[in-house]
């Protein structure tokens, strides 16, 4: 083969692996879902992971729900997620902030700062409040770290630290129309549209996931401690075969061990 012909296949050869690359984590983005509150997912307990979940264009909100009128509904989960709950009251209808609130989350690892945002979610913001006041969140593991190609996140709020855990209740979505999940975002995680639980989700560098997770703060200091322990990795990659990045376990364990509450 020619000098000029072997350049040629060389490059179209290096280019179509840059293409498959490409796909391969839009694809994954796609895929990809933050599992929170629901049986029946495949996890690992003890520090396993939950596996990727294909979400159905149809099953997909195309809109945030409706404000709720006079104030936020908080329903018991089915009896198939009963067990995996760990209770402590459901939160009052009436949103007890109306505007910005500050929560400092300490941890094994260093402190978190986040400012939440009761005026665009104000029912996630009300939970997260009073669960954090229960005492919930106390001596909890972060359970899940995605990191490398389009997601970098850390999820946490499972008592139970499987995947499936969470408070007993769960509410519908907010603040997701148009949802951009850049560094410093704080997110519900889900298991689908309106099943809002206790699990939660922080960005520590800019990430590609569809708008169906309620965006209901950021983070204003500390995602330094997030990408430390991004930067650590996890302890066994359950990412799928092929499949550009890392998801697992952090392999720099991450517990939570207190959450304070200031706002008006």
């Amino acid at each position: 083969m020619a000098g000029k012909d072997r350049k040629k296949q060389l490059a179209r050869q290096r280019y179509e692996r840059q293409e498959q690359r490409r796909q391969a984590e839009a694809a994954r983005a796609r895929r990809f879902k933050i599992i929170g509150s629901v049986a029946g997912v495949v996890v690992l307990a003890g520090g396993g992971t939950a596996a990727a979940v294909v979400m159905k264009d149809d099953d997909k909100p195309k809109t945030d729900p409706k404000p709720v009128a006079s104030g936020c509904a908080y329903k018991p989960v089915d009896a198939a997620q009963a067990g995996d709950s760990k209770k402590v009251g459901t939160p009052p209808g009436k949103p007890a902030y109306a505007g910005m609130v500050q929560a400092t989350v300490k941890t094994s690892e260093g402190d978190v700062v986040m400012s939440l945002d009761a005026s665009k979610a104000p029912c996630t913001v009300n939970s997260f409040a009073f669960l954090a006041q229960k005492n919930y969140f106390d001596s909890t593991p972060c359970h899940r770290l995605t990191g490398g190609g389009s997601l970098s996140v850390l999820q946490c709020g499972d008592p139970k630290g499987t995947g499936r855990g969470g408070p007993g209740y769960q509410y519908a979505n907010e603040n997701t129309t148009g949802a951009k999940y850049l560094k410093g975002t704080l997110a519900m995680a889900n298991s689908g549209p309106d099943t809002n639980g206790s699990q939660f989700f922080m960005v520590y560098a800019d990430s590609q996931l569809p708008p169906d997770y309620t965006v209901f703060g950021k983070i204003t200091k500390g995602v330094d401690v997030l990408e430390k322990v991004g930067k650590a990795g996890v302890e066994d990659n359950k990412q799928e075969k092929g499949q550009p990045g890392f998801d697992g376990a952090p392999k720099k364990k991450v517990t939570i061990q207190d959450v304070t509450i200031v706002g008006k």
